[in-house]
């Protein structure tokens, strides 16, 4: 039973913004406001919380938004929110607007912050997973992972049509700082050749030996994708010029990977997440974010969501090699 009924929530988009947040900031609005919840928005995330960047939210404030990339409520990174101060002061601004709870839509380093809000200073949080990089602890996927995956591979489908037609090896580099699941995936389902993941060890030589062999059987093109946490493509294009001494391409797919229009999977997960969101608020919940498990929607613990990611990539990147054998 809860002690204090939730009358007003805010909401922020926090973090790397991704294809899929403004189909969750739709889901939270419109369902809070049917279980009658009042619902501000806060502009570019925490930055905008502790200035007070604040606008009153309705039905038709999210209209014809479900399909549109990145976030209507900007987003901007906040390094001092680690700081007590600014963290006090974010919660001056939502006493100030009478805010019983605070809805976090971003990654891990945004959970933190939303964990830090809850644990010491008292307030109600409740997260919802949006970041390219499927890096949330327990939720198998994370709102926008999908997209990132669909844009990097329609950009490997057209460089394969130059590297077959030219005779070259490509090294494409995609986002990943800490976790390979966009180069993993990517990798297979775009038929390339290899992947350097962060949590894998770099094997130049061995990728060497399989090019340098694949020429004399009579294979004229490769595809590698690079996880940027494993290392520049342009480093890791470098050394294969120099060890085989074949013309070697890079293509940095950047920032590209964030935006596009929002798959239907990753619309109908933040759909589910936004409305599983209120339902926590309405069960009295604080400090968890919204999960999906098994394809159950379900919650867990912000404190447990932004541990290490334990995910594994190597029956992926196994099957990958085997393939492209």
């Amino acid at each position: 039973m809860m002690e204090k009924r939730i009358k007003k929530i805010g909401v922020i988009t926090s973090g790397g913004d991704c294809s899929g947040m403004n189909a969750a900031l739709r889901s939270v609005v419109r369902c809070a406001i049917y279980n009658g919840i009042e619902v501000v928005g806060f502009y570019n995330a925490y930055a905008g919380l502790v200035r007070n960047e604040c606008i009153k939210m309705t039905r038709r404030s999210v209209s014809n938004i479900i399909g549109h990339g990145g976030t209507i409520l900007k987003t901007e990174r906040f390094d001092k929110f680690k700081e007590k101060k600014w963290q006090k002061k974010a919660v001056d601004v939502l006493k100030k607007n009478k805010v019983d709870a605070l809805v976090v839509i971003g990654g891990n380093g945004s959970f933190a912050a939303a964990h830090i809000l809850s644990k010491n200073w008292g307030i109600t949080t409740i997260g919802i997973p949006a970041t390219i990089d499927n890096d949330i602890n327990g939720s198998d996927y994370a709102v926008g992972t999908f997209t990132a995956v669909n844009v990097a591979l329609e950009a490997i489908d057209k460089i394969r049509d130059t590297a077959t037609s030219m005779e070259r090896i490509f090294v494409v580099e995609v986002m990943g700082r800490k976790e390979g699941y966009i180069a993993s995936l990517v990798g297979l389902a775009g038929g390339v050749e290899d992947i350097l993941l962060p949590e894998k060890p770099i094997h130049l030589e061995e990728m060497c030996r399989d090019i340098i062999n694949g020429r004399k059987r009579g294979k004229k093109s490769w595809i590698i994708v690079v996880a940027e946490g494993a290392g520049r493509a342009l480093d890791v294009a470098d050394a294969i010029t120099l060890k085989t001494g074949f013309e070697t391409r890079v293509v940095v797919l950047g920032h590209v990977q964030r935006g596009g229009v929002p798959s239907a999977f990753d619309r109908s997960l933040a759909s589910r997440f936004g409305a599983k969101a209120i339902e926590l608020l309405l069960e009295g919940k604080t400090d968890k974010t919204t999960a999906i498990q098994a394809n159950e929607i379900t919650s867990i613990a912000l404190a447990t969501a932004i541990k290490p990611i334990k995910k594994s990539n190597s029956e992926i990147y196994k099957l990958t090699r085997i393939l492209a054998s």
